[in-house]
């Protein structure tokens, strides 16, 4: 079973064109959605409402870097700060262009920093490109299970 991707997202525009951009790379890992960084806490840690979910951590995180409850490079350093969590991918998917973002995301290990396209096509491009680095092009780490693009 392929391991899902974990998009963590708050506006729901940006939200939409991310699976649409997913769908359109044909990934055939599950997305799952949650909206803001105690939800994805949550998720991972497999608590509250995701306390009987599957076990086992994304193949990817896709991560926004300003969420309400939980920002972004917090719940990076909760990720980096957990034994069973740390391996897992980040990728920040931001709208923030400032300096001092990017050099916290990597001073907190996220693995690589986006910044959102605002045009459409390049949007849809670049979350496409992306997944498929992650789930297709990157050695997953250990235990993890690589994506295998189902025949036509």
């Amino acid at each position: 079973m392929l391991k899902p991707i974990l998009l963590v997202e708050d506006n729901p525009n940006d939200l939409e064109l991310t699976l649409i951009a997913l769908s359109k790379s044909q990934l055939a890992n599950q997305v799952i959605v949650v909206r803001d960084g105690a939800e994805a806490l949550d998720y991972l840690h497999r608590r509250g409402e995701y306390a009987e979910g599957p076990v086992g951590n994304p193949a990817v995180v896709l991560l926004d870097l300003k969420l309400p409850k939980v920002d972004g490079l917090e719940v990076l350093k909760d990720i980096r700060a957990t034994d069973c969590l740390k391996a897992i991918p980040v990728v920040m998917l931001t709208s923030s262009k400032e300096e001092q973002d990017l050099i916290r995301s990597y001073e907190l290990g996220v693995n690589a920093y986006v910044v959102k396209p605002v045009d459409f096509t390049e949007f849809v491009r670049a979350i496409a490109d992306l997944g498929i680095f992650w789930a297709v092009l990157n050695e997953p780490p250990p235990g993890s299970q690589r994506y295998v693009k189902p025949s036509k």
